[in-house]
């Protein structure tokens, strides 16, 4: 404890200098002129061609194009199929099979055309009220009663 220096003062809240980025040659000059320390860095692409991408780039964009996620699976053709065959046996609209399974009519199409994201709850609503299997193998078969023992 015999080495404290009890005289010295500790700031407590001041800001450090940030450095200053200036465009123009006149503010250069001014700083010069005021001793300040000046550091100059000349742009590594400028003035350059903007549209031509070195190889560096070419590189890292096919990293990107790898490392892309790939789109969500989509509906089986069958499966659209099995839906819209279902549907007409039972001389349903899409409209009216969206509403006994509280789905918008285009919710329906989506899965006729085969461009929907297959939801196994939505599948289920088919399935019940068509009657028809719409998951898993057998797509299109005929669902048959709960069984007897």
């Amino acid at each position: 404890m015999s080495n404290v220096d009890w005289d010295s003062k500790t700031v407590i809240g001041t800001k450090a200098k940030t450095a200053k980025v200036t465009k123009n040659s006149s503010d250069l000059n001014a700083a010069r002129r005021t001793g300040a320390v000046v550091a100059t860095d000349k742009k590594v692409t400028a003035g350059g061609n903007k549209s031509h991408a070195g190889p560096d780039h070419q590189r890292i964009a096919k990293l990107d194009r790898e490392n892309e996620v790939a789109p969500p699976p989509k509906v089986n053709a069958s499966v659209g199929k099995a839906i819209q065959t279902a549907r007409m046996e039972k001389q349903f609209t899409q409209k009216d099979l969206a509403q006994k399974t509280n789905e918008k009519p285009s919710v329906i199409q989506d899965y006729e055309s085969g461009k929907a994201i297959p939801n196994a709850q939505i599948l289920g609503k088919f399935e019940r009220i068509l009657g028809v299997k719409l998951r898993g193998s057998d797509i299109g078969k005929k669902l048959e009663g709960p069984k007897k023992s």
